[in-house]
This record gives structure tokens, C-alpha cells and sequence, in this order.
């Protein structure tokens, strides 16, 4: 497969955010610090740019925590965790797991259910009122408990749409091929991601969706900059981002991996 011959003889973790010089290899870079969010920009449905309500995104224990403890009621105040500079090519990992009691205000469907964000536009382009970014969605799910299969590892997408078995698919979500992750227990995620070309989920090890040519389009997304959303516009590059839509969730150990010197020399 196309994957492993990309990120072979990768072997050391590093706390730097530059990229590597002349021949080196690329190493993981560590997106969290494990100590605050200085590094990442906010954005919530409702608020401005940065205006964190409720401390949604708060850090303790090194993790980062997605709480709605002083909200009262939810009111579709759908946030965003925005890593501060985009990427195109690169290999991400991470780990999440769902804790706590839902938002019974949110959404019904947001029920152990968030997801990572990618290739999406800057928050600094959307409106105060804009609901989603216009982006692709590596969506979190977790098992309901009732013994019926509820796969992670999907792909949504809000204002945009992806080539999926040869053909543009209409679909909102793409179910995975994962199993079923049930209870408060950690999951590893993987995206790799080459620019507007192939796309790769892995959950706990295993490919569970490839997509290709992600795109602006489609529907979902609600009060965007009608400048921003070009419909057709391959998706090269864009913003990281981890999403609040009223299930409490701990993310931790947020790594990349950048392709994109590797890219630039093929």
C-alpha cells in the first residue's frame, strides 16, 4: 500500500514545530503541548474568534478536555479547536475518549459523537454566525451500549464533498469499516492525508476508509462568507481542528508527522 513507503524510517518524536532541513527526515512533531492552548485559535458557534465560552476547551493532566459544565443550555454552540497553522501533507495521530454525562440540550445526535476536523478553512473567515467549518470531518463515534454496530472513523462533510469508490459521493457520512469502541476507553486515531489527493483512516492500527479529491461543496454548513465557499475547489491544505458538539471528550497525544517536504520532491 501507498501509505508505509511514505512515512518509513520515521523514528523520533520532537517538541520544535520546524521543519526539518536539507536531507533530514521528517519527525513527529507534538501539536500539544500537554500544558495549555496558546498554540491553537477557538471558534464557537455564536462567538467571535477566540472567545472560548464556557471554558469549552480546557487542559489538565495533559489533555485536553471538551466541557459544558457552564454552559446551561447548549443552543447549537458547536466549537472548534483550531490548530494555528495549516498543513497539507502529513501523517496525524491522536487519542480520544468519551467521558461524562451528554448535553441533553445538544443535538441528539451528538451523542458520544465528535470528531477531528481537517483540511478547513482558517476561523478567522468565519462569520460569528457560522455553524461548521467548511471542512472535512473525521468523525469520533462511540458504541450506545444496545449491541448494535456504531462504527468511528467515518468521514462527514460540512460544505464540501469527497470522490469515494471511484465516483463524487453525495453523502454526508461515510460509514467506516471500524469496529465498535464502547465505554470510556482510549482510542488511537490516524489520518493520513496527501493534499487533495488520497485520504486514510486508521483506528487502534487498522485502515478502516480511504476517500480522495476533497472539495468545497455540498450542503450542511449555514451563514458562511459566500467568498469562502468556491463549490469545486479542490482541497489541498487547511486547518487541524478538534470539535465540542456537546459530548464531553479528552483528546491527548496530538502528533504530525509533515509530508509536505517529501511531497514538494516527487
Amino acid at each position: 500500500m501507498l501509505m508505509p513507503a511514505l512515512v518509513a524510517g520515521c523514528i523520533s518524536c520532537s517538541h520544535t514545530a520546524k521543519l526539518p532541513a536539507g536531507d533530514k527526515k521528517p519527525e513527529w512533531v507534538s501539536l500539544f503541548n500537554g500544558k495549555d492552548i496558546k498554540d491553537w485559535i477557538v471558534k464557537i458557534h455564536h462567538h467571535e474568534v477566540g472567545d472560548n465560552f464556557g471554558n469549552t476547551f480546557r487542559v489538565e493532566d495533559s489533555i485536553i478536555k471538551v466541557r459544558y459544565d457552564q454552559y446551561g443550555n447548549f443552543n447549537e454552540q458547536f466549537g472548534h479547536l483550531y490548530y494555528k497553522q495549516p498543513f497539507s501533507h502529513y501523517h496525524l495521530k491522536f487519542e480520544y475518549r468519551f467521558v461524562g454525562k451528554w448535553c441533553t440540550t445538544a443535538p441528539e445526535y451528538t451523542l458520544l459523537n465528535s470528531g477531528v476536523m481537517f483540511h478547513s478553512q482558517d476561523p478567522r473567515t468565519m462569520p460569528k454566525e457560522q455553524d461548521w467549518p467548511i471542512s472535512i470531518e473525521m468523525q469520533l463515534l462511540a458504541g450506545l451500549g444496545d449491541g448494535n454496530a456504531r462504527p468511528t472513523g467515518n468521514m462527514c462533510s460540512p460544505g464540501t464533498n469527497v470522490v469515494y469508490k471511484g465516483k463524487l459521493d453525495p453523502q454526508h457520512c461515510i460509514e467506516s469499516s471500524s469496529k465498535t469502541y464502547d465505554g470510556e476507553q482510549w482510542v488511537r486515531g490516524e489520518l493520513i492525508v496527501l493534499g487533495d489527493s488520497l485520504i486514510t483512516h486508521i483506528i487502534n492500527g487498522d485502515t478502516v476508509l480511504q476517500y480522495s479529491k476533497p472539495q468545497i461543496g455540498g450542503g450542511v454548513v449555514n451563514n458562511y462568507d459566500p467568498a469562502v465557499k468556491v463549490d469545486g475547489k479542490l482541497l489541498s491544505e487547511g486547518f487541524i481542528a478538534l470539535q465540542s458538539e456537546g459530548q464531553p471528550v479528552d483528546f491527548r497525544n496530538i502528533q504530525i508527522l509533515n509530508l509536505a517536504p517529501a511531497a514538494a520532491k516527487k
